[in-house]
């Protein structure tokens, strides 16, 4: 389904057709499906051994296909085991590893090369299991293939290409074991919609923006208790160590966490801090919205420097630039709670002077400060499915690591304070200018007589579908414009970043035109509203 969630499944790993390009971005496999037809590239962190979690599969699935599925798996392992007996290796590791009752490692040179001639059908020796960086609730939505699914959950990796499959080799966690054997075909695992704790295949990522050559995204462990195991593989891979217990669930900072701001998105984050076990003390401009969190086991500040003066690191999301000011500078502000040592961690989306500007005054105090935009909308922080653009203190980026694995699936260090707030704007006006588009073309359907549904069908059919366009599409065909994401903040989103063009005196014509649109639903009283009720800019 378009919102569906999509439980785990056995497939072993293929040689894909020469004609199908291996996509770009971390190190995937081509699986086959057992019980399907389907074929799909899959990240490696998405694969588990098939043997350890036979059970938890087939309690999660009762299905009639599944059940076939699991034959076909078995099927296949009775015939590939005299098989695999009589396979060699070339070192007495590897032979040592082959008594061992779970198999690890890469497949000899000479077994890679009679390996790569097989046919498709065939199992492709190799590791088909990633490293855990830490766990989170999968949530793909709106993909129609495994393929699909495959291609569009992670933001793309630029920079170096990744080596050949033969080239990965995953060390062993003290942990989480979870390298498959060569017989073995590992399955995907997004959880089902009911589990409460993220301890599913990982889906948390981070990226770190290396500044040092030609800018490049590269995956790292940002956090003190994962090992980044770079001797054993020849390139950068994460290894769960001790932040991850057993079941992959995550360990909460012992740190006190203060959260100031309760709108849409801090609502959901600070819930979700709160569900991972996270101590959090909780302060809003109107009191009463603290209540809720209160219950769920938060804390009260009282103001702001009451906050800051309590906790080890202090988030806050508020709603634009004089708002994030004010917070930090005004009476009772959390200037007045920084001390040395104190962590301060700006969530707003905002422009690069002012988070520069808030960034000194906290760290002339001896304070410590990261910025830490999110993209996203309510729903995705109700999921726990953020993605985090931070910039700032890297060694504050580290201690926030399981706050922000509980409130999202991926983050981003980009380096130096600013950074992550220029990201964001641009961010936010691509997907504000693309929200005025899609209200411009249904409304030209509609005066013309052409049928909205019939738009949507085709559009969901093509390249641009997605689920925001699906979601947003709905809106306006519901007549529904609660907010998700309020249209008087994507305006003033669009509103930042034609002045961050202004600055460099770049051109931003498609985002200027689209500022006008939502600067007139605005007049038409559509400012708290859903940004998807732009679409009232357009009726005459």
């Amino acid at each position: 389904g378009k919102l569906g969630r999509y439980p785990p499944w056995p497939g072993k790993i293929v040689n894909p057709p020469k004609d199908l390009k291996k996509p770009r971005g971390k190190k995937c496999f081509f699986v086959k499906f057992f019980g399907t037809e389907d074929h799909a590239w899959i990240k490696v962190e998405q694969l588990k051994p098939y043997h350890p979690h036979k059970e938890e599969m087939i309690k999660i699935n009762k299905g009639k296909r599944f059940q076939q599925a699991v034959d076909a798996v078995e099927e296949f392992l009775r015939k590939t085991k005299g098989k695999d007996q009589a396979s060699s290796h070339n070192s007495n590791e590897e032979k040592n590893r082959r008594n061992s009752s779970e198999e690890r490692g890469k497949p000899s040179a000479g077994e890679e090369k009679r390996k790569a001639s097989l046919s498709e059908g065939k199992l492709k020796k190799g590791t088909g299991e990633g490293k855990k960086r830490v766990s989170s609730v999968s949530s793909e939505r709106g993909s129609k293939s495994p393929l699909k699914r495959a291609q569009d959950q992670s933001p793309r990796k630029r920079g170096r290409p990744p080596k050949d499959e033969k080239d990965l080799t995953i060390p062993e966690s003290s942990t989480v074991k979870r390298v498959m054997t060569g017989t073995v075909a590992g399955f995907k695992w997004p959880p089902s919609v009911s589990e409460p704790v993220k301890d599913s295949d990982p889906h948390f990522h981070h990226f770190l923006l290396s500044q040092t050559e030609k800018p490049a995204v590269c995956y790292q462990a940002i956090t003190k208790k994962l090992k980044v195991c770079e001797e054993e593989t020849g390139s950068t891979s994460i290894q769960a160590a001790d932040s991850t217990a057993v079941n992959g669930s995550i360990t909460p900072t012992d740190k006190k966490i203060g959260f100031l701001g309760l709108g849409l998105m801090g609502s959901g984050i600070v819930s979700n801090l709160l569900k991972m076990g996270h101590t959090v003390t909780v302060w809003n401009r109107t009191a009463e919205k603290c209540d809720l969190f209160i219950q769920e086991g938060a804390r009260l500040g009282r103001t702001p420097a009451e906050v800051v003066s309590t906790c080890d690191i202090t988030f806050a999301c508020v709603s634009d630039p004089k708002a994030a000011k004010d917070l930090v500078l005004g009476p009772s502000g959390v200037l007045q709670g920084i001390r040395p040592g104190k962590c301060y961690v700006d969530m707003s989306t905002v422009d690069a002077d002012t988070v520069t500007e808030l960034a000194q005054v906290i760290v002339s105090r001896g304070g410590r400060f990261l910025e830490a935009p999110v993209s996203g909308n309510q729903q995705l922080s109700n999921d726990g499915m953020l993605v985090i653009l931070a910039a700032g203190d890297r060694g504050l980026y580290e201690d926030c690591s399981s706050c922000f694995q509980a409130m999202g699936k991926t983050s981003f260090f980009l380096g130096e304070v600013g950074n992550a707030a220029k990201m964001m704007l641009i961010v936010n006006m691509v997907q504000g200018s693309f929200m005025a588009t899609i209200a411009e073309g249904l409304t030209l359907a509609q005066v013309t007589g052409q049928s909205q549904q019939t738009l949507l069908d085709i559009l969901n059919q093509g390249q641009l579908a997605s689920i925001f366009l699906d979601q947003k599409c709905q809106n306006i065909l519901q007549g529904n414009f609660k907010p998700d994401f309020y249209l008087k903040y994507i305006q003033k989103d669009l509103r930042l970043a034609i002045a961050l063009g202004d600055s460099v005196n770049h051109p931003t014509p498609m985002a200027a035109a689209a500022n006008e649109v939502y600067k007139r639903a605005k007049a038409l009283d559509q400012s708290d509203n859903d940004m998807s009720a732009v679409y009232r800019a357009y009726i005459h």
